[in-house]
This record gives C-alpha cells, sequence and structure tokens, in this order.
C-alpha cells in the first residue's frame, strides 16, 4: 500500500500559505549587504540548534549554544554540548545532504547518525532503526507514587523499515515534487515523529528533515529561517499540535495549520529584520556595498525615528560635523538615504526612489 498523507487544505492554511509567499517575496528581492547576509544565516543556525536540543531536554542557554558554535569553551555537560555540536553540524551539511538526487534511507539513517552519535546510551543505535518498542510518556505522581502515562505509543518496532521505505518512496515521487515545500516540509515533520523510527533523536531527525526539504526544495536556499523557535517557545502547544492527527485518525489538517503559523511566524521576524536593516542600495545592476557600524546605526536610526538631523547624529555618536558628514555621503551617494531642506532644519530620511 502506498503512503498517502491525510489533510484538508483550510481556509486557514491558504491563508498562511498566502502570507508566506509574500513575506517570502520580499525576502528574496531584498538586496543585503553580504554582512547582513551572513548574520541571518548565523542567527538562523544558532537559534535552529538552541530550539532543537531545548526542546529535548537540553540545558543550554542560547549563549552558550552561540559560543559553541564559535568553538568556544563552555562549561557544561559533554552529553549536552555534544547534542548541540552534532545538530550545528547537520544543519551544516544540508546543502550535502540537498546535493543528493534522493533522501533514502541510507541518507536518512546518516542524519541521525550525525545528529546523535556520542549523546546515547549506546553508540550502535545511532544511524539505524530501532530494535525495541519505545514510547512517549511522563511521569505523574498520583498521591503515593510515580506512575508513568503513556502519550503516545508509535508503530511496533517490526514495522519500522517498511512503514518509513514506503514513506521515503512517496518523497522521492516527482508529483511529490509539485506539492507546497511548506506543506511538504509539515508533512515530512509530522510522519518522521509519527513513525518515530529511533531509539531516540527522532524530534531532531524530524525537525532537520523539515529544513532539508524547505532548503532542498528552493524554499529557504538562503537559510535564514529559523523554524524551531516556534515550538520551543511554547513546547506545550507543538506537542498539543502533534497529538491532533492521533485524534482525528491520522488526518494531519490540525497539524499543518500549526506548522503554517510556524513559518510565517519564523518569515515574519526575517522580514522585519529586513526592513528595519536590510535596505536595499539603489545602484546598478544590483551592485551591493559595504557599511561601516555607524552608516548601519545611522540607517537603524533613521528606521526608527524617520528622520533625523546632522545634530542628532553628532550627539548620537559624540563626533565632529565633518566626521558626520564622511558616514552620510556614502549612504547619500548609494541613495540609500536623501537630504531634505536647508539649514538648521535640514534632516536626513530613507530613501523612497
Amino acid at each position: 500500500m502506498v503512503f498517502e498523507p491525510k489533510y484538508t487544505i483550510t481556509d486557514k492554511i491558504l491563508n498562511n500559505i498566502s502570507r508566506i509567499m509574500a513575506g517570502r517575496e520580499i525576502i528574496e528581492q531584498s538586496k543585503l549587504i553580504p554582512k547582513w547576509e551572513l548574520k541571518l544565516r548565523k542567527e538562523a543556525r544558532i537559534h535552529n540548534a538552541h530550539s532543537s536540543t531545548s526542546i529535548e531536554g537540553n540545558k543550554l542557554t542560547f549563549e552558550q549554544v552561540a559560543a559553541l558554535s564559535e568553538s568556544k569553551e563552555v562549561i557544561a555537560t559533554e552529553k549536552d554540548k555534544k547534542e548541540v555540536l552534532n545538530y550545528l553540524k547537520a544543519l551544516d551539511s544540508i546543502p550535502e545532504y540537498a546535493s543528493k538526487k534522493t533522501i533514502d534511507i541510507k541518507l536518512f539513517l546518516k542524519i541521525h547518525k550525525t545528529i546523535t552519535i556520542g549523546t546515547l546510551r549506546d553508540n550502535k543505535d545511532c544511524g539505524v532503526f530501532r530494535n525495541r518498542q519505545v514510547f512517549i510518556g511522563r511521569r505523574i505522581f498520583d498521591g503515593t507514587s510515580f506512575k508513568e502515562i503513556v502519550e503516545y505509543m508509535p508503530p511496533e518496532t517490526k514495522d519500522v523499515p517498511r512503514l518509513t521505505a514506503k514513506f521515503l518512496d512517496w518523497l522521492n515521487l516527482d508529483k511529490t515534487k509539485e506539492v507546497n515545500p511548506v506543506i511538504l516540509a509539515g508533512i515530512v515533520h509530522y510522519e518522521i515523529a509519527r513513525i518515530h523510527p529511533f531509539i531516540d533523536g527522532n524530534g531532531r531527525t524530524a525537525r532537520l528533515m523539515a529544513s532539508l526539504v524547505l532548503y532542498k526544495s528552493g524554499f529557504d536556499h538562503r537559510r535564514f529561517f529559523a523554524l524551531d523557535d516556534y515550538y520551543d517557545e511554547n513546547r506545550p502547544a507543538y506537542y498539543a499540535a502533534l497529538k491532533t492527527a492521533q485524534i482525528n485518525k491520522g488526518n494531519i489538517t490540525n497539524w499543518l495549520e500549526y506548522f503554517t503559523d510556524g513559518v510565517l511566524y519564523s518569515i515574519n521576524k526575517v522580514k522585519d529584520f529586513i526592513r528595519k536593516i536590510g535596505i536595499s542600495p539603489k545602484i546598478e545592476d544590483g551592485e551591493r556595498i559595504e557599511l561601516t557600524q555607524k552608516q548601519i546605526k545611522i540607517l537603524e536610526r533613521i528606521q526608527e525615528k524617520g528622520k533625523v538631523s546632522n545634530k542628532d547624529l553628532r550627539d548620537m555618536f559624540g563626533i565632529t560635523r565633518q566626521a558626520i558628514l564622511k558616514e552620510i555621503s556614502k549612504l547619500i551617494n548609494a541613495k540609500l538615504i536623501v537630504l531634505v531642506g536647508k539649514g538648521r532644519n535640514a534632516y536626513y530620511k530613507i530613501s523612497e526612489k
């Protein structure tokens, strides 16, 4: 029997997709200077690594993850550090994974091994399907003792290879490539979580695979989006959304509504950043310029206030009129800002041309 996801494109999903595509178009058309492209990509990498591991109980702070990403020393357990370093490595490997013609079982297991090696009780469980039954549960105290409550019982162990193969076969079909990439990423995320093919690391693998699908489809080719932040900010909502398919007999419509909410959230964060910082120089042939830190702060201040005077900027940096004119001249020549008026009433604003 061929795998076939069950869902309906509701008005909410359609509205989210419409807003996602409109937001992405703004991002794609922006001519960010290289420095800010690198900043967005770097921050998305750190946010994804922090959030995806934090969801699973990793105790490292965002600042510690950022330090680890720059090969700095961090005081934490070896397991926590290894989990983050593994996920960073998997994120960095997405272009390599995407270069493969298909996402087959061999690649799927390789991704899991990259994410989990050195973090499980037995390394033999890394990069292989589980060989025993697992479940998702929580411990509660009933007044006399702790009891384990089963929240979700995944498919039987013997069925995992077959279910995974069927799913990956579907994923690699030509007709599947016609599915909207956001919807497809949501299906991938959910189905891996549902099959729960590994002893541990299923959530991280599901989230990494969703990011891979978005990159491979060209949707997130610049790697700006930190989808995992949305899940980590409200974990109960994340788990509740995953459970809706159980309640709805395998129909993942509610999950996709939640998932597209998350993608829109990430798109809006990048879009807002670009509107604030990523102002496109009006230069022929899309040539980009490199700005100094002072020039970037000048743009931020004008964006924030709407307009600023020469005196405002001199006071801001504590520098002379001649020094501030040197910084401003490059922004004017690049047609990023314009001077309005003369004398004491003159001010600078963002160019609208």
